[in-house]
């Protein structure tokens, strides 16, 4: 079924603003399903993007790992932008799965 303009917006908000989307659509659309559903996906993508920079605090190893973490965050964010416009709810590779596991 395709997804209204109303819908694709909430959910792109979700996944582009990450943890303050979340947040947005919790508040205003919590019981829109395909909003929820790229607002959780934001908030595991916000999640990723922290272990990021936890990780980044290791000196050289750290550096190197968190750099590469930060790349992989920003094409999974750009991939859940493109997914949040489709009108198709897809889950984000390799973070869909936990998303799918938040219950609000």
């Amino acid at each position: 079924m395709a997804k209204s303009g109303d819908e694709k917006l909430w959910g792109f908000l979700g996944v582009f603003l990450t943890v303050l989307g979340f947040i947005i659509v919790l508040l205003a659309k919590k019981n829109d399903k395909y909003a929820m559903y790229y607002g959780k996906q934001g908030l595991v993508l916000f999640i990723a993007w922290a272990i990021c920079a936890v990780i980044m605090i290791i000196p050289v190893i750290g550096w190197i790992v968190g750099a590469v973490g930060y790349l992989v965050v920003l094409v999974l964010w750009i991939i859940g932008i493109i997914y949040s416009i489709s009108g198709e709810m897809k889950p984000i590779p390799l973070i869909g799965k936990y998303a799918e596991q938040i219950n609000v």
